[in-house]
C-alpha cells in the first residue's frame, strides 16, 4: 500500500490535531497494565465461569488454557505493533494502514459496539449486586448510580482515571491472590479433621472430561469472554507517557498474569468443589463458584465477601470499557469516519463528547432492566464474545500484513513472528465455529452479521468519501516522534 498524500480529502481533513482534538500522555506502565487488567478480569471469571464449567466439567481447564495461548497471540501482537506506532484509535488505526481504510473503519466501530455492550452487561451486573443487599432498589436505579459514578470518572484527567482504574483493578489482583493461597491450601492440606481432597475431584465424577471432549471446544465460546479487554493495551498506547517501555512492560505481564489467575482459579474450583455442583448459568451471586468455595471454607458472610468482589470487578470493567469506547470514537472522528464532534475534547484533553455518546449501552441497560427484559447479561455475553473474535482475528490480520511489509517491534517481537500469529487465527476460527451448535453464539450471529452488513454498506455508501488519510498519516508522524 502506497504512502497516501498528504493532501486532505475534504475540508476538515487534518483538524485533529488541532487544540481541542488532541489526547494527553499521562499513563505510566503500571497503570496501563492495569487498565487492560481491569476490562479483562471481570464477571467472566467470577460468575461466568459456572456456565463454561457446566460444559466441559473439570475439563474446562483446558478450555482455559487454550483460551490464554489464544488471547496470548493477540497481546504480543498488538504489543508488538503498539510499541512500534503507538496511535490514536490502536489497532484499528493500524488495519487502515496495513490492511486498507476499510478494515480500519470496521475492526474500530466493531469494537466500539464491543465496548458499549459490555460497559451495559458490567453495570447490569454491578446493580444485581447492590440489590443483594439493598433488595428495595430497583435494578434500573441502580445502573444509572453506577452510570453517574464511571462517567465521572472518565470525565476527570485521564492521568486521575488511571489512578482510580489502577486502585480497582489493584483489589481485584489482591482478593485473586488470596483466593488462590485459601484455595491451594485447601487442597493441598484440608480443613481441620477433613483429609485433603488433592486432585481427585478432577475425575472422581464422570471422568475429566465427562460430557466429552467437543465440550471443552464449545466451552471455549464462554472462556473468551473472560479475556476480552486485552485490546486495551493497543488503545491506550495513545496516552502513555513512554509508550514503547509502558507497551512493553503491559504486554509481556498482562496475559500472564490472566493466564496465571483464570487457570489457576478454576484449576482450584473444580479441585474443591464437585464440578455438577460448581456448574450453573444463574446470575445470582450466591450461585457463583467462587462462593461455593468460600462456604467450603467456613467463612461467615462469604456470598457478600464475594458480593464485594464481583461488584468492584464489574465496576472497574465497566469503567475501563467506557474509556476505550471514547478513545475508539474519538479516532474514528479525527480520522473523519465519524461526526467530527466526537473529536472534541475539554481542555485537559480528555474527548467529553465520546464519552457521553459511548455512555448509550449504559441507557440502553437501564431502559432494558426498567422494561423487564430478563437474561439481558447472557445474550450480551455471546453478542460480545461475536463481535470481539472479529476484532481479534483483524489484529493477527494486521500482524501478518505488518510484518510481510519488513516492519519490526521497537522494544520487542512476538516469538515466531507471522507463525504465531497464523495460529492464533486457527484458534480464533475454531471457537467462532462454536456458532453452528450453541444457540445463544446463533442469536449473537443473528445479531452481528447485519450489523457487519450494514456497516459496510454505510462505508461504501457514505463514510468512504468523508476519509481523512491526511489525519491518519499525522497520528502515525506524531506517533512516531514519540517514539
Amino acid at each position: 500500500m502506497s504512502t497516501p498524500s498528504p493532501t486532505p480529502s475534504h475540508p476538515d481533513a487534518g483538524s485533529s490535531p488541532a487544540a481541542g482534538h488532541t489526547l494527553a500522555r499521562s499513563l505510566g506502565h503500571g497503570q496501563m497494565a492495569m487498565i487492560a487488567m481491569g476490562s479483562a478480569l471481570g464477571t467472566g471469571l467470577f460468575l461466568g465461569s459456572g456456565e463454561a464449567i457446566g460444559y466441559a466439567g473439570p475439563a474446562v481447564i483446558v478450555s482455559f488454557a487454550v483460551g490464554s495461548l489464544i488471547a496470548a497471540t493477540i497481546a504480543l501482537a498488538m504489543g508488538e505493533m503498539a510499541s512500534r506506532h503507538p496511535v490514536r484509535g490502536g489497532f484499528g488505526t493500524l488495519a487502515a494502514r496495513y490492511l486498507s481504510p476499510f478494515w480500519g473503519y470496521l475492526s474500530r466501530w466493531l469494537y466500539w459496539i464491543v465496548t458499549v455492550a459490555v460497559t451495559g452487561a458490567e453495570l447490569v451486573a454491578c446493580a444485581a449486586y447492590l440489590a443483594y443487599w439493598f433488595p428495595a432498589v430497583p435494578i434500573w436505579a441502580g445502573i444509572l448510580l453506577f452510570a453517574a459514578v464511571i462517567v465521572g470518572i472518565n470525565l476527570a484527567t485521564v492521568g486521575s482515571f488511571g489512578v482510580i482504574e489502577f486502585a480497582l483493578s489493584s483489589i481485584k489482583v489482591v482478593a485473586v491472590l488470596v483466593f488462590i493461597l485459601i484455595g491451594l491450601f485447601l487442597v493441598l492440606f484440608g480443613m481441620p479433621g477433613e483429609s485433603a481432597p488433592g486432585l481427585s475431584l478432577l475425575t472422581s465424577d464422570g471422568g475429566f472430561a465427562p460430557n466429552g471432549w467437543g465440550a471443552v471446544w464449545i466451552a471455549l465460546s464462554v472462556v473468551m469472554f473472560s479475556f476480552g479487554g486485552i485490546e486495551l493495551l493497543s488503545i491506550t498506547a495513545a496516552e502513555a507517557k513512554d509508550p514503547a517501555r509502558s507497551i512493553r512492560t503491559a504486554a509481556r505481564t498482562t496475559i500472564v498474569r490472566l493466564a496465571f489467575f483464570y487457570v489457576l482459579c478454576i484449576g482450584i474450583v473444580v479441585s474443591l468443589v464437585p464440578w455438577q455442583e460448581a456448574a450453573g448459568t444463574g446470575e445470582d451471586v450466591a450461585t457463583s463458584p467462587f462462593v461455593m468455595v468460600f462456604d467450603r471454607i467456613g467463612i461467615p458472610g462469604a456470598a457478600s465477601i464475594t458480593n464485594l468482589l464481583v461488584l468492584v470487578a464489574a465496576l472497574s470493567a465497566a469503567n475501563a470499557n467506557l474509556y476505550a469506547g471514547s478513545r475508539m470514537l474519538h479516532s474514528l472522528a479525527s480520522d473523519g469516519l465519524a461526526p467530527r464532534l466526537f473529536a472534541r475534547t475539554t481542555r485537559r484533553h480528555v474527548p467529553y463528547v465520546g464519552i457521553v455518546a459511548s455512555s448509550v449501552g449504559l441507557l440502553a441497560a437501564a431502559i432494558l432492566a426498567f422494561s423487564g427484559v430478563g437474561g439481558v447479561f447472557g445474550y450480551m455475553m455471546s453478542l460480545v464474545v461475536f463481535a470481539v473474535l472479529l476484532v481479534w482475528f483483524l489484529i493477527l490480520a494486521t500482524f501478518v500484513a505488518y510484518r510481510r511489509r519488513g516492519v519490526e517491534g521497537a522494544t520487542f517481537r512476538v516469538p515466531g513472528g507471522v507463525v504465531t500469529a497464523v495460529v492464533g487465527m486457527i484458534g480464533l476460527l475454531t471457537v467462532l465455529s462454536t456458532v453452528f451448535v450453541r444457540e445463544s453464539m446463533q442469536i449473537a450471529a443473528a445479531v452481528g452479521v447485519p450489523a457487519v452488513l450494514l456497516a459496510t454498506l454505510l462505508y461504501f455508501a457514505v463514510v468512504r468519501r468523508r476519509l481523512d488519510t491526511a489525519a491518519i498519516e499525522e497520528a502515525f508522524d506524531e506517533a512516531e516522534s514519540m517514539r
